[in-house]
């Protein structure tokens, strides 16, 4: 009976022991140096942004102006009008580069998040020959850079026939290692209990996959199609893409962006678009990002 009531004496301390080894102990002037430091790398990250939104409205006095000011005094959009000018002015219509880069772009993003998630889930989720070694290749190919693969892209590219052609920049967006690492490195923290549970209920895979694997891993497709988009939106063709009519909008911004002192008002208004639109995108997807990270790390 003494050694019960012992036991049970000395559990609460244990748990109160507990509870103090948890506790942070952080004074007022480490959170303010804390905060100040934040604060100060926000202000870093920020102001390239500031001075490009800064340029695109500044007139041609204060864009040529020493030392150059941050913020803009007498805004205008005049470098807007500009570009629209040239723009206008071009034997391609401005409405078919848009039309090439939505193509482009979304043929790519979309494609590359299905078919990385395809090849994920069996990584993932099952077990086979080989396994390590096909992951190992995927990890590999992530060491190397874009210009040790562009010749024997090009190569692959021209022997299939898709050469001047959108599948020239659609087709190698989906072979991204990055893309498929980070859905499998998702996928694995759903618990195998939950897809045994759908298939015991008679769901085939194709089911699975969509209704169960899918929504559960929204944050990782999200976050890839943030990275996918960027890195196609950058993409102006110029290895692969001959004729003008198939360019994307993101080479006739840089022909306008090189054409000189003459033209730097709508080389400012060029850097804003060329930065404004990805960081929408990323904004207009950060927040079902947000909303469904809490649900993403689900362990059994």
């Amino acid at each position: 009976m003494k050694e019960k009531k012992e036991k049970n004496y000395m559990q609460p301390k244990r748990r109160r022991m507990k509870g103090k080894e948890k506790r942070l102990n952080r004074s007022m002037a480490g959170n303010s140096m804390l905060f100040g430091l934040m604060i100060v790398c926000g202000i870093a990250m920020a102001m390239p942004l500031v001075m490009v939104i800064n340029n695109s409205l500044k007139p041609l006095d204060e864009l040529f102006q020493f030392p150059p000011r941050i913020f803009v005094i007498n805004p205008t959009l005049e470098n807007f009008t500009d570009l629209f000018v040239v723009m206008s002015d071009s034997w391609v219509p401005f409405s078919r580069y848009l039309l090439n880069t939505i193509i482009l772009t979304g043929g790519g993003m979309v494609g590359h998040v299905i078919v990385a998630s395809l090849a994920a889930y069996p990584l993932a989720k099952n077990d086979f020959p080989g396994k390590k070694l096909l992951f190992s290749m995927v990890i590999l190919s992530m060491m190397f850079s874009w210009t040790v693969t562009q010749t024997p892209q090009f190569m692959i590219i021209t022997w299939l026939g898709i050469n001047n052609t959108y599948l020239a920049l659609i087709l190698p967006a989906f072979s991204f290692g990055m893309g498929l690492f980070l859905m499998k490195q998702f996928m694995e923290q759903l618990p195998d209990s939950l897809i045994e549970s759908a298939r015991l209920d008679g769901a085939t895979e194709w089911k699975v996959f969509w209704k169960i694997v899918m929504p559960n891993v929204k944050p990782a497709w999200l976050t890839l199609a943030i990275f996918q988009f960027q890195q196609m939106w950058a993409n102006t063709g110029g290895t692969f893409l001959r004729d003008e009519q198939l360019r994307p909008i993101q080479h006739a911004l840089y022909q306008v962006e090189g054409g000189g002192i003459a033209r730097a008002g709508a080389a400012a208004a060029v850097t804003f678009i060329i930065a404004a639109i990805p960081i929408t995108f990323f904004l207009l997807c950060q927040r079902n990002i947000l909303e469904t990270m809490t649900s993403s790390g689900i362990k059994e």
